[in-house]
């Protein structure tokens, strides 16, 4: 019985040792390591990818955020506020989770097949408010000028980005009501287009906030 008994006592101090080298390993020194090296390596993706402008943080470029103007009493969604470059709709899992306001807990796609009514309707929307939005004395916006993203919404409809088709045909509109000169916010669309990555991987791309912060600078300067 004694025999017995002292081997389960040394057993269960294995155990209890096997446990807690296991804890600090697994738990205290990889996590630190793992920090470590991210920190070190990839200081900004370790933190959210933050963008800053005026000395504070804006956003992430990881994640679109929206530019609305407040709403009015009585109204449920906002209107664009059209000074600024707008990037893509941004319909998230369903109505309980609209993503108005860039703020979504979840991310996902609507899953609406192409043929669905609602996605139908919401497209033609859509494209009715860009080509009114967009449509500037001396610049008419057509159906055909418009990009398949400036009317639907992203597999996790928070994509911070947009082509640079869908940003230069906002060009006019955001110079005009700025009071600049289409061809300077028309330089800043050029210069903060993204190629492929190495090359062949993906689409060109504009990062919408980025964006819109080279623009203040600019409406600042002029």
């Amino acid at each position: 019985m004694n025999n017995s008994v002292s081997n389960t006592v040394r057993l269960l101090g294995a155990g209890l040792r096997a446990l807690l080298v296991l804890t600090l390993v697994t738990g205290v020194i990889y996590p630190l390591v793992v920090t470590g090296v991210a920190q070190a390596a990839f200081n900004g993706k370790a933190n959210g990818s933050q963008v800053s402008a005026e000395g504070r943080v804006v956003g992430s470029s990881l994640i679109g955020q929206s530019y609305n103007l407040p709403l009015e009493p009585g109204q449920e969604t906002p209107e664009p506020d059209l000074k600024w470059f707008q990037g893509r709709p941004a319909n998230g899992l369903g109505e309980n989770t609209l993503n108005t306001q860039y703020q979504l807990i979840l991310s996902g796609a609507t899953n609406l097949a192409a043929d669905n009514p609602e996605l139908v309707e919401r497209v033609r929307a859509a494209q009715a408010a860009v080509i009114k939005d967009n449509s500037v004395p001396g610049h008419t916006v057509e159906r055909s000028d418009i990009p398949a993203e400036a009317v639907t919404s992203s597999g996790s409809g928070l994509d911070p980005h947009i082509s640079p088709r869908y940003a230069e045909l906002q060009v006019p509109r955001v110079a005009r009501e700025n009071g600049l000169p289409v061809a300077e916010v028309g330089g800043l669309v050029d210069r903060h287009t993204e190629g492929r990555t190495l090359g062949f991987i993906g689409e060109p791309r504009v990062n919408v906030l980025e964006l819109n912060i080279a623009l203040k600078g600019l409406a600042k300067r002029s």
